[in-house]
């Protein structure tokens, strides 16, 4: 395994070969991936770098020829078309087994393409960005991935007293990270699940966990928070799970009727895709997410409104909002191509929805279970009622010996 260094060779030769000197030394293998596209690796004057990707290789994996994207002369045509190309050559250099850690050098061009490729890799691989870009909004770079960004504080033009310190950290941190990784890889991991929770169901998720965790699993928790959400989507995708307890599905919620939490339309999607086993309930459903008072829309003020904390304002869906996310809910476990199981809480869907609660409404949560249990009718999701809140151990546990059961008839 090896450590991928990714970037411009054409303009920052210098600076890749003191990194990769410094990689080398300490003790990892290095690949390179040239992304420039203005003119041959190491200039005059330059160390020598030899890709073993060249510039063309990555061209044409983005789709065209390193010759025409310099007779275009398009620069945005050429970052896109790199980055392309780069994110899918790192994918298959993963997927041959033969990167542990990849390191990047890059202003606001070269940043671009290599957070692509570094998007591309699965989470868990170590992925270092130095890049002049930093110190302000990096959420482009980062995406959904755990992409360390380090700041180059001066320009990456040439070596220098401070720079030689910055790139030196980031060599020495890159090969620590990429030998931990090849020492955790050869190490035996336990199977692992996706779980979602928010505060409103943190009883539920607990408990299921603690259940799973005694049956040999590990439990990533991801917050339903949108971005949460998606991450783990991404994760599933990537095959990282093998199973998923998505009692938590309030982001539907969000996207359906207009709050600030949506993890987008892909939400609840990736394990019915990958055939992945799955246990799904409507874990705080009845609410849709604002920020402060204040910032509630003005067409919900008249709605029932809560005021969670100091940043958050919940709104209580309505029957008819119900409906609709549990109709959306049925209908993409219903597209399911792996096993399925849904949970229907009775007694409430959070821990404010219980009778005497400021949400509790049934009127609405059984519009919302009636839509779902029409959706999945006829299919092969299975059913599982109770009169029981959501937050009740027994249900949580009950879950959590269904997914056991799915994905144990899955392996054998």
């Amino acid at each position: 395994m090896a450590v991928l260094l990714v970037g411009t060779f054409d303009t920052k030769g210098e600076e890749y070969a003191y990194v990769r000197d410094l990689v080398t030394a300490a003790g990892q293998e290095v690949v390179l991936l040239d992304t420039g596209v203005r003119g041959e690796p190491a200039p005059e004057g330059a160390p020598a770098l030899v890709p073993d990707v060249a510039a063309a290789e990555v061209a044409e994996a983005g789709g065209t020829s390193l010759a025409r994207l310099r007779s275009d002369g398009d620069r945005g045509a050429a970052l896109r078309t790199m980055a392309a190309g780069a994110a899918r050559i790192a994918a298959r250099l993963h997927r041959d087994g033969r990167v542990s850690g990849v390191l990047a050098l890059g202003g606001s061009g070269g940043s671009s393409v290599a957070a692509a490729a570094m998007r591309a890799l699965p989470v868990g691989l170590p992925k270092l960005l130095v890049s002049t870009m930093a110190a302000g909004d990096v959420s482009p770079y980062v995406g959904e991935r755990d992409v360390t960004v380090m700041y180059s504080v001066v320009d990456i033009a040439g070596l220098n007293s401070i720079s030689r310190r910055i790139l030196g950290n980031a060599a020495a941190a890159i090969a620590a990270m990429a030998a931990a990784y090849d020492a955790r890889a050869a190490g035996r991991e336990r199977p692992r699940i996706a779980a979602t929770m928010f505060g409103v169901t943190t009883p539920a998720v607990d408990a299921a966990r603690a259940r799973l965790e005694e049956l040999g699993y590990e439990v990533l928790v991801f917050h339903a928070t949108g971005s949460g959400g998606r991450a783990m989507e991404a994760l599933i995708a990537d095959g990282y799970f093998a199973g998923v307890l998505d009692l938590t599905t309030t982001e539907l919620a969000d996207e359906l009727v207009g709050g600030v939490l949506s993890a987008g339309p892909a939400r609840l999607t990736a394990a019915g895709a990958a055939g992945v086993p799955q246990v799904v309930s409507l874990g705080a459903v009845d609410m849709v997410n604002f920020g402060p008072m204040e910032t509630v829309p003005e067409r919900f003020r008249d709605r029932r409104l809560l005021v969670h904390n100091p940043t958050v304002t919940l709104m209580r869906t309505t029957a008819g909002e119900c409906a609709a996310i549990g109709r959306e809910l049925g209908t993409k476990l219903a597209a399911a191509t792996g096993p399925v199981a849904l949970f229907v809480p009775r007694g409430g869907v959070s821990a404010v929805d219980v009778e005497g609660g400021p949400f509790h409404d049934p009127d609405a949560d059984a519009a919302c279970f009636a839509a779902a249990l029409a959706a999945v009718a006829g299919g092969d999701v299975q059913v599982v009622e109770s009169e029981d809140d959501i937050n009740q151990p027994r249900f949580a546990v009950a879950a959590a010996d269904r997914l056991h059961e799915l994905i144990q008839k899955g392996a054998a």
